[in-house]
């Protein structure tokens, strides 16, 4: 079994809760704190999963919604199971099939 890991981007019900419904509500709060971002990098922010993030972008996502690290982003571990195959490649294992056996007639 391999542990896969993956998170939840909570910064939309965040912005929501404390009634910030523009995403570009964010870009003159972020400048505030030193963070230049373009309308169109703030709304993907709000709007998608960040991949990757600069830790300065995440403190003052933190200091303008007044939260904690973890009420942005929710850990969660997914298993998926692996088999190995022939010749070392690795991929999900198949899904088991009923099979019937039938004698041929006359027999």
């Amino acid at each position: 079994m391999i542990k896969k890991m993956g998170y939840r981007w909570h910064l939309r019900k965040l912005m929501a809760e404390r009634e910030m419904f523009q995403t570009s509500d964010l870009v003159p709060l972020l400048a505030e704190r030193g963070i230049t971002l373009s309308r169109e990098q703030v709304f993907r922010l709000v709007t998608q999963p960040p991949q990757r993030m600069s830790m300065d972008t995440f403190a003052a996502l933190c200091d303008i919604l007044d939260c904690q690290p973890n009420d942005l982003v929710e850990i969660q571990a997914v298993n998926v199971e692996v088999r190995k195959t022939i010749g070392g490649a690795s991929g999900p294992a198949p899904m088991a099939r009923r099979t019937s056996i039938r004698r041929p007639e006359g027999m």
